[in-house]
């Protein structure tokens, strides 16, 4: 039984360019996490290799691009506050924000997010990111 308060949490950039805070995790379940991606900034394209995640938009606006690997169907979808969506595993995605406010995103990941430098695999996506290339 543990207690997490973001204030707490240390800030780290995630694969895909955002910024994100870890707020705890149940071994061999979940983690959860809260990201930031700035005013008007566009995240860099990536998948994941074994987990999946659900996303609830707690702040500011943007919008989801998902892409299936398996038949390369993909959509846009409009994000803001009350909005949740689904990245499945394989699932290739970017995001960007309204150029008004930063994009506030609490996640479940699962299982937990496994932190190895091979988890989020680079794609090609629709926008052009404003964040540069990853220095891992």
């Amino acid at each position: 039984m543990d207690t997490w308060q973001l204030i707490d949490a240390p800030m780290v950039e995630a694969p895909d360019g955002s910024t994100v805070r870890p707020l705890g995790a149940l071994p061999g379940a979940a983690s959860m996490a809260r990201f930031e991606l700035a005013p008007g900034a566009v995240s860099r394209a990536v998948s994941h290799a074994t987990v999946q995640e659900l996303w609830h938009v707690v702040g500011g606006s943007g919008e989801l691009w998902r892409r299936r690997a398996a038949d390369g169907h993909s959509k846009t979808t409009v994000l803001r506050p009350g909005v949740t969506v689904s990245i499945p595993l394989g699932v290739a995605f970017q995001f960007r924000a309204d150029p008004d406010a930063a994009l506030l995103i609490v996640a479940a990941t699962m299982p937990p997010w496994p932190d190895t430098a091979d988890e989020a695999r680079p794609e090609q996506g629709p926008w052009l990111p404003s964040i540069p290339p990853e220095s891992r």
